[in-house]
């Protein structure tokens, strides 16, 4: 079986997703606290004891009826494989936030590289699993909320992920910019609509890994 580990940094929820994921698997392996988004994932790579690990997000909701029990053929071990999570805020189901199976050494060669969208720039071999295996729980507060929906739309908008298809990426942007169901509904209306307006005016899409950066932006908006 592959590591299964836990990556987090400032989610409020972290600590409680993480009891969920360790109480139901009890080898999984936790990153906590590193600055900068690809720092982070090198860390994970790094303590990973097997050939693929497991990824999952701090905000991420693992299903009841998902076990990590899935093992690709050898001819797969190089391919990034991520699969579907359930966003209740906007109702979208996709990749977005999805856990993934990355292949370890593939995650090790980015160390020192600058990277935007992570999960398609460790392998150009990737795999889309049509089974929802999750829920995103980013709607904890007003700013995580707006940073999720900000992050995802710059993507979007910009053409940042790779072999994105174009008619289900205007879907999706329409829905993140229109939809918001929830206590923090409209934060997430907001932050869609901020980072496609963030693309079109011309900004820098790789500052969307800068925590730091996204904080200012939120408060300056």
């Amino acid at each position: 079986m592959f590591d299964i580990i836990f990556m987090s940094y400032q989610e409020s929820n972290a600590d409680e997703n993480w009891k969920k994921l360790v109480d139901r698997f009890p080898w999984a392996r936790r990153v906590h606290g590193v600055k900068g988004l690809t720092n982070a994932h090198i860390e994970c790579a790094k303590i990973s004891r097997t050939s693929m690990y497991w990824h999952v997000e701090a905000d991420t909701i693992v299903k009841e009826d998902f076990n990590f029990t899935y093992r690709p053929d050898k001819w797969n071990r190089d391919v990034v494989h991520v699969w579907r999570a359930e966003n209740p805020v906007n109702g979208l189901t996709y990749g977005n936030n999805g856990i993934k199976l990355f292949p370890t050494e593939k995650v090790l060669a980015l160390e020192g590289k600058k990277v935007t969208d992570f999960t398609t720039s460790v392998s150009d071999k990737f795999k889309a699993v049509q089974v929802v295996a999750s829920t995103v729980s980013a709607d904890t507060d007003a700013y995580n909320t707006w940073k999720s929906a900000f992050r995802e739309c710059v993507k979007l908008q910009s053409g940042l992920i790779d072999r994105q298809k174009q008619d289900e990426t205007e879907k999706r942007l329409e829905a993140w910019c229109t939809v918001g169901r929830g206590p923090h509904g409209q934060s997430s209306i907001d932050g869609a609509n901020d980072g496609k307006k963030y693309v079109l005016d011309g900004g820098d899409v790789t500052k969307i890994n800068d925590f730091d950066w996204l904080q200012e932006m939120y408060y300056n908006v």
